[in-house]
């Protein structure tokens, strides 16, 4: 049986994360927090470094190259909230130097529901 090469993809994404992503990680999962992550997770045609698809926050770091890419990151963005995640964004260095504080603003960012998918329709899917 063949792996989907996504699959293949996301675990070796898994397997060579940084040092950034795997001290967020880390962190992340000995905040205490009752909301799950994964790392590396597909959403559409794209992989996100870190999701709570319970509440579909996407977690993106960003290096220095991400600097001249700002408009691509901004339609990477508005791709994943077509699936309804939110992204939040942070540079590798701010979790270097201030992983507290960005594992804060993860848990805050997390209090707030995820938005309704389709704001015309607030009911449900069948309109009740």
């Amino acid at each position: 049986m063949q792996l989907r090469s996504r699959t293949i993809v996301v675990r070796r994404l898994r397997r060579d994360a940084t040092d950034v992503e795997n001290l967020l990680w880390r962190t992340l999962r000995e905040s205490g927090t009752a909301w799950k992550f994964r790392r590396q997770h597909p959403i559409g045609k794209h992989i996100v470094d870190f999701a709570c698809p319970a509440r579909k926050l996407a977690i993106e770091l960003d290096g220095g190259q991400h600097h001249a890419q700002a408009a691509a990151d901004e339609a990477r963005s508005a791709a994943l909230a077509e699936h309804g995640y939110r992204v939040i964004r942070f540079w590798n260095n701010d979790v270097i130097d201030n992983v507290e504080g960005v594992v804060m603003a993860i848990l805050q960012a997390l209090e707030h529901p995820p938005p309704h998918p389709d704001p015309l329709r607030p009911e449900g899917r069948r309109g009740r």
